[in-house]
């Protein structure tokens, strides 16, 4: 099995130097990018892998590069922006890939810059992820004296500048249009759409915003070709995906696995099951913003196709699992709490609603009173479409399906005016 995207990295080790990174195929990528393709080919290369962006929404990436304005009528400067403010609670795989090689995204962030012909790049980091930016800060140092950043990139003509933006910790700032606000020393709110990034994003100039494990694989689809990228899946989705488990299992963690990698897999083999005394009752398959999965859907392949029709989102891969030994009131109660407070108030159900649904699970889980009609009416009314932004949608996607499959739990509460499991 092929692991490219963490095959350089080395737990409890420091990574590859610039040196290093170049002996086992570093920048040959980029090298291959410059001299053999124009920039419009590489990104209709990335078209034809079907590389889906892997920060949640699943968008495919080629496509969005597509729309950026080219020719020597584009307007410029443009930029291109990784999105590394990872603060989706459960959520850890790029934390994983900036510490444990952060050449590979550097050289990622080159290729895909020169794509879309951007001149200026960032890398928005989250303000908690200080050893990644201490070790991103090296490497961009290392490319910069080697000639993979600045001017004349390789004797291309193709000039690049990147810096690293640390976030000032907001969930919010996840949201891409909210990024380039908190970008531009504004307000972290989101913006509206249209006009998108990619036509009028930073400084009202084209822009493109992709995660940090969707730019890692840029370099090997160009680096190895659009079949092999393919062939690297269980699915008809291309690729590898990291995949994450917390939660009562045996062998909580992270690992690079084929796109499509089976739920059941995932948590018997990989995370090695429950622990001793703890059975499994669900799991947010994608992060804190999806909606539950439990035991009839363990065979679902954890891709953007399949987990959708499971009711659910395929996120960014990383499981949260409930035991049957934890309140599953207090762990949607702990959630809603986290986006109650991240939201940034721009729109009254999110800056309203959110702190009401908190108030009402609160009171059930201490037994106090509690009306289950509504909180069912609270997840239709912060439904997708009916917020600015999909922080309250996703933010009640646990409670609406806690209540779908744990409803007896809720009831229970307010039956027995107490909590079961104090």
């Amino acid at each position: 099995m092929e692991t490219p995207l963490t095959r350089n990295i080395r737990p409890g080790q420091e990574p590859f130097g610039l040196k290093e990174y170049e002996k086992y195929g570093g920048y040959r990528a980029l090298k291959k990018a410059i001299a053999d393709y124009k920039p419009e080919e590489i990104t209709n290369l990335v078209k034809d892998s079907t590389l889906m962006g892997r920060g949640g929404a699943g968008f495919l990436t080629g496509l969005k590069w597509s729309f950026v304005p080219m020719g020597a009528d584009a307007p410029h400067p443009k930029y291109f922006i990784v999105n590394a403010d990872e603060m989706e609670p459960g959520t850890f795989k790029d934390r994983v890939l900036m510490e444990g090689d952060p050449n590979q995204l550097i050289e990622g962030i080159v290729i895909c810059s020169y794509a879309v012909q951007a001149d200026i790049a960032y890398i928005f980091l989250r303000a908690d992820y200080d050893l990644a930016e201490r070790r991103l800060a090296k490497a961009i140092s290392e490319a910069y004296a080697a000639g993979y950043l600045g001017k004349n990139i390789l004797g291309s003509g193709y000039s690049l500048e990147l810096y690293i933006h640390v976030s000032a910790g907001r969930y919010i700032c996840g949201e891409e249009t909210a990024l380039l606000n908190s970008l531009e020393g504004r307000r972290a709110i989101p913006r509206a759409k249209p006009p998108f990034p990619q036509l009028s994003g930073l400084f009202g100039m084209p822009t493109v915003v992709d995660n940090v494990e969707t730019v890692c694989n840029v370099p090997h689809i160009v680096a190895n070709g659009v079949q092999w990228y393919k062939a690297l899946s269980k699915t008809e989705i291309a690729g590898t995906k990291i995949y994450g488990v917390s939660g009562r299992v045996k062998n909580p963690g992270w690992w690079e696995l084929p796109m499509g990698t089976p739920m059941r897999e995932l948590l018997e083999v990989h995370a090695g099951g429950m622990l001793p005394g703890y059975a499994f009752r669900g799991a947010l398959p994608g992060g804190a913003s999806t909606d539950f999965m439990i035991g009839q859907h363990l065979d679902t392949p954890l891709d953007f196709a399949s987990v959708p029709k499971a009711g659910s989102r395929m996120g960014t891969g990383t499981m949260i699992v409930l035991d049957d030994k934890t309140c599953p009131v207090a762990f949607v109660l702990n959630l809603l709490s986290f986006f109650a407070h991240e939201s940034c108030g721009w729109c009254t159900p999110c800056r309203e609603g959110l702190p009401w649904s908190v108030r009402i699970v609160r009171a059930i889980e201490r037994g106090e009173e509690g009306d289950l009609a509504i909180l069912e009416e609270q997840t239709r009314s912060l439904a997708p479409g009916r917020t600015f932004c999909a922080l309250a949608p996703g933010a009640v996607e646990p409670l609406q399906s806690a209540l779908k499959y744990f409803r007896e739990d809720f009831e229970r509460h307010i039956r027995e005016k107490r909590c079961p499991w104090r």
